[in-house]
């Protein structure tokens, strides 16, 4: 796997959540015969044991049920314990989610859409007030999770900072998903002194995000550029499919170069079903980017 990506031109690889224990030793020699290095992992890498497929959320730092609470704690610090025999910066994360066990507005808000498909969405009145109602039950709701959230970020955050791995706290592109993209500056600033923490940013998560009226994409990145660590580069396509290659969709990518800065990671997030041509033409425009970006 890391040759093949190797052959296609790239230095650094993130390892995803969806790395399978039976794969380490294979890692493992790649780095250490220097075939490729490792930049970044992903909560949680490797996958908990009897898990074959990716599975970021299959335990959330929101959760209150305590059992599922210490296995999130405890595969995370494994996490970042690998992360550090790996020799990465940055450990990604996910920050969970608020349950809703009937009338999610999550799904009031695809109904509404699914229901009027020649209103314009974000822009419609309509949509609006219900955007609004839906995000004020949803900040109601998520106040004890949002509370255990910045709880378990705590209890890693002191080890992750003797290992010297930074958390990369990412956002996230479902409507119920925390933290609520406005949240992430008062988030950051808040975490006890001193820690690693950062922002990591997902294209792709922030131009769905936009296209549902919840935030302005680049308003976003000014808020937290101090704070970013680094980025997951996908495009998305006009009828919303993300993780697509750059250039394919609608995503102004130069615009976020500019927020680019040479201690950033950069990585491609693409899809298995790009095809290959489209990986190789995605870091060509990359590298482009980065060129204009940063000419010495």
């Amino acid at each position: 796997m890391l040759r093949e990506i190797a052959g296609l031109g790239f230095t650094h690889a993130e390892l995803s959540h969806g790395i399978r224990i039976v794969l380490l030793p294979g890692v493992i020699r790649a780095v250490e015969e220097g075939v490729i290095k490792i930049s970044s992992t992903h909560n949680f890498c490797p996958l908990p044991t009897g898990i074959s497929q990716a599975a970021p959320n299959l335990f959330q730092p929101s959760v209150l049920e305590h059992r599922e609470h210490e296995q999130w704690v405890r595969h995370t610090k494994r996490s970042i314990d690998f992360a550090k025999q790996m020799h990465v910066k940055v450990l990604v994360m996910h920050l969970g989610s608020v349950p809703f066990w009937w009338l999610n507005p999550a799904n009031t808000l695809k109904n509404f859409v699914r229901k009027n498909p020649t209103v314009t969405v974000p822009d419609d009145k309509g949509y609006r007030d219900l955007l609004t109602k839906c995000c004020e039950r949803l900040r109601k709701r998520m106040v004890p999770y949002w509370a255990q959230v910045k709880g378990s970020i705590e209890e890693v955050r002191a080890y992750a900072l003797e290992r010297g791995i930074s958390l990369g706290l990412e956002n996230r592109e479902k409507f119920d998903e925390l933290p609520f993209d406005d949240d992430f500056p008062a988030l950051l600033e808040g975490l006890v002194q001193p820690n690693t923490c950062g922002y990591w940013h997902d294209t792709g998560h922030a131009e769905i995000k936009q296209s549902m009226g919840m935030m302005d994409h680049r308003l976003h990145l000014e808020k937290n550029a101090s704070r970013l660590l680094g980025f997951h580069l996908h495009d998305v396509t006009p009828d919303g499919k993300d993780h697509q290659g750059i250039g394919t969709g609608r995503i102004n990518f130069n615009m976020i170069s500019e927020f680019w800065r040479p201690k950033h990671l950069l990585t491609l997030e693409l899809s298995p079903r790009v095809q290959l041509e489209n990986v190789v033409s995605s870091k060509q425009r990359i590298e482009e980017l980065m060129t204009k970006r940063f000419p010495e």
